[in-house]
């Protein structure tokens, strides 16, 4: 999602966003965004209203590397109401009781969870803005209509077990993207034989950064009262975002070549992969793939 308005500020930057519940993380963005008085802003990895937590919010040239992050793992704090089901897999549906808790303990939680750690199948809800046709799939299932979904493999890093009490589960889920947590508490409901769903989500971890690090649109706002100086010292630069891909630092030439969207020589690399580009300046000016032959390919550029 991005937008820009001609006046602004032109900034750039990751500003770390800790979502409130209620909102969708467009209107988190707009808020954000007005906020900075920025031109240009865009988010990454969406969050439903329902959940709060980690979004980041990209500035200017930064939403350029955006998508870099979105393929990084994610991790939730949920808590998930076992023995009844729900129409959307979260509170907002259709309550129904499904399953008797009697037998339900600590050490049978447990080894359900193990058999959800790894690589695992999932069918992504019908309440979800994957889409079909160009249709987010939460339109038609507010519809009534459903429509087949494929089941697709994603990556269950771990799953720890925070607390068990009167049928309310916490745990703390790290996960690939494409993971739909809402999906992963139904499932281990059902291979628990009582059903469970979503009660509270929240993201607490997005690649390398920390819930620890964002802050609340209030308390953006608290230091926006200070000063804009005060509110942009929070703002992370671009190539923040980008850990465990190496820099390449480039000569005059290399630079004005690459910024002309030429490829060119720089030595020898062992696998094609993505690198950081900086200017004979040392600033930080996008993405570039490497390959067999010595050469960088520009990727993605700032101007």
């Amino acid at each position: 999602m991005s937008g820009s308005n001609k006046k602004g500020r032109d900034i750039n930057g990751v500003v770390l966003l800790d979502k409130s519940v209620g909102n969708t993380s467009n209107h988190s963005l707009q808020q954000v965004k007005r906020l900075f008085e920025a031109k240009k802003a865009g988010h990454t990895g969406s969050l439903d209203p329902l959940a709060s937590g980690l979004l980041p919010i990209c500035f200017g040239q930064a939403t350029k590397v955006a998508q870099y992050l979105l393929d990084n793992d994610k991790r939730y704090f949920v808590v998930a109401k076992l023995g009844q089901i729900s129409s959307t897999g979260d509170i907002e549906g259709d309550i129904e009781n499904f399953g008797s808790t009697n037998n339900i303990d600590k050490s049978s939680i447990g080894a359900t969870l193990r058999q959800f750690v790894g690589d695992i199948e999932q069918v992504p809800p019908m309440f979800s803005a994957l889409k079909r046709n160009g249709i987010p799939l939460y339109k038609l299932a507010r519809k009534g209509i459903e429509v087949e979904r494929e089941a697709r493999t994603v990556t269950i890093r771990k799953i720890n077990m925070l607390s068990y009490k009167e049928e309310l589960l916490s745990l703390d889920v790290s996960c690939s993207k494409g993971t739909y947590i809402r999906t992963l508490i139904e499932d281990i409901g059902i291979a628990l034989g009582c059903g469970g769903h979503v009660i509270e989500l929240r993201r607490t971890g997005f690649a390398h950064f920390d819930i620890i690090e964002s802050r609340t649109y209030e308390q953006l706002l608290e230091l926006k009262k200070e000063s804009t100086e005060s509110l942009d010292s929070v703002l992370l630069q671009a190539q923040d975002m980008l850990l465990g891909i190496e820099s390449l630092y480039l000569d005059a030439n290399q630079t004005t070549d690459i910024r002309h969207g030429k490829k060119i020589q720089y030595g020898n690399f062992d696998n094609i992969s993505r690198v950081k580009l900086f200017d004979n300046k040392q600033n930080f000016i996008g993405i570039g793939e490497t390959n067999l032959l010595g050469e960088i390919l520009p990727k993605r550029l700032f101007v």
